[in-house]
């Protein structure tokens, strides 16, 4: 596979993952409210076990949910080198470098 002949984008925007972002915390905050209903119990223990509980086994989840939302927004689109002009590049390559004002 020649790698000139394919081009990368990826088209994910904040609006993507916003959703899964919003979920997230509501499932967060809803631990965070049953560690306080907990924490008035007589064991307040339990109440950090919840909150951790919840956390350790919500996270994959909205990792596998982030990871396939970005897999789905990566495009390999073909380019035709003979359909570009000869003495034009990529726009990758014409990009100078940051340099530190001095």
């Amino acid at each position: 596979m020649d790698i000139k002949k394919y081009r990368v984008v990826c088209t994910l925007s904040f609006g993507d993952i916003y959703g899964q972002i919003i979920v997230w915390l509501i499932v967060i905050f809803l631990s965070l409210a049953a560690a306080l209903a907990l924490m008035g119990a007589s064991r307040p223990i339990y109440a950090l076990a919840t909150v951790g509980l919840i956390l350790v086994l919500s996270l994959p989840f909205l990792l596998f949910a982030f990871v396939t939302t970005l897999f789905n927004h990566i495009e390999f689109s073909s380019v035709d080198p003979a359909a570009e002009p000869r003495g034009a590049t990529s726009s990758v390559t014409n990009q100078r470098p940051a340099e530190a004002a001095g």
